[in-house]
């Protein structure tokens, strides 16, 4: 049965990333499967964090029951504050609430400090949170990872559903090739910066390349400088949807290893593309999939544990071979079909 849906999608301007993948893919699944569909987009700012709640109010006033006299039969709402929006048939698929006030608070990934005014942000982040999330018929996340923390901050029960990557039709396996990838957004919270320390202290065998834009690159550029890697370091910056599924296609392998990642495209896009993936023990949503020798390694985050695993999987394409198509059919089951069964259907 067609219905009529609206996706409600924070959008930071001029940012995409993971989040924003996730909500144009839904859109095309829904639509291919019949059903009509709109993305609402409303303008998030956190700084400072005083705007917070504005951007939480806008979709608390936003009435979407009704649009041009016709009812919108269902919405499913992604990450804060878009679970705000009242609708009698709301659904959440949780890709994160705001993650500065939860387990990022007190660490340089938050931008709260310890004073009364920001922490009475922080409370009313947790009274919106309870109250928006708790009137939904249905809550899902995109991982394991982010249910958990669901669980421990909020009391909240919700079920995991996997996203599909958006390439997961083109990815493929090609030559183990002379280079390992790195396609996260350059962004301080991926750990790139302990990728190039770590390539400090491996032989002249491991070049590295980065595809991807961000705030990060200044700095990460300054650091390849610093440490002397030349040109066994190679940022690309962005690069179109086809030069990515090629890069995939021939790496060796991935290094992703985010500090407590939600879920991380990367991962299954590197098992897609049949290509072992090197993280670490505290990457979060990443270790639901990468196993320690087994599709991959699992190290702790110091550049000489990576160092020696980068090291392995360059003397030996066979190993990364092995390791590489034993991850493929992890990412099998992780379909569009069963993303629209559980949300809408």
């Amino acid at each position: 049965m067609s219905k009529r849906i609206i996706i409600c999608a924070t959008q930071v301007p001029f940012v995409r990333g993971g989040a924003e993948q996730l909500v144009d893919g839904l859109y095309d699944a829904l639509r291919a499967r019949g059903h009509e569909v709109e993305i609402v987009r409303l303008p998030f700012a956190w700084r400072p964090v005083q705007r917070i709640t504005e951007s939480a109010l806008a979709w608390r006033l936003l009435d979407i029951t009704h649009v041009n006299g016709a009812p919108v039969d269902q919405v499913i709402c992604t990450k804060f504050p878009s679970y705000l929006v009242r609708h009698p048939r709301k659904v959440v698929w949780l890709v994160h609430q705001h993650r500065q006030a939860y387990d990022q608070y007190g660490t340089p990934l938050s931008d709260f400090v310890n004073s009364s005014e920001d922490q009475t942000v922080r409370d009313a982040i947790f009274r919106m949170d309870r109250r928006g999330l708790g009137e939904a018929q249905a809550i899902y996340t995109i991982s394991r990872n982010v249910s958990q923390r669901l669980r421990y901050f909020n009391g909240l029960k919700s079920t995991p559903l996997y996203p599909p990557s958006r390439y997961a039709a083109q990815l493929h396996a090609g030559p183990y090739g002379d280079y390992i990838l790195s396609a996260a957004r350059l962004d301080a919270a991926k750990r790139l910066d302990l990728l190039l320390h770590a390539l400090a202290h491996t032989n002249d065998s491991v070049q590295i390349i980065v595809a991807g834009t961000g705030p990060d690159r200044a700095r990460l550029e300054q650091i390849a400088a610093q440490l002397g890697l030349g040109s066994r370091v190679r940022f690309l910056g962005f690069v179109d949807d086809a030069a990515l599924i090629e890069l995939y296609a021939g790496a060796r392998a991935i290094y992703y290893a985010p500090k407590d990642e939600d879920y991380g495209f990367a991962t299954i896009e590197a098992f897609g593309a049949a290509k072992p993936v090197v993280t670490t023990d505290d990457a979060g949503g990443v270790l639901e999939f990468v196993n320690d020798g087994v599709n991959g390694y699992v190290v702790p985050p110091e550049p000489t544990a990576i160092a020696s695993r980068l090291e392995a999987l360059m003397a030996d394409a066979e190993l990364a071979r092995r390791l590489g198509q034993t991850g493929q059919p992890q990412v099998n089951p992780i379909n569009w079909d069963k993303v629209v069964s559980s949300l809408v259907e």
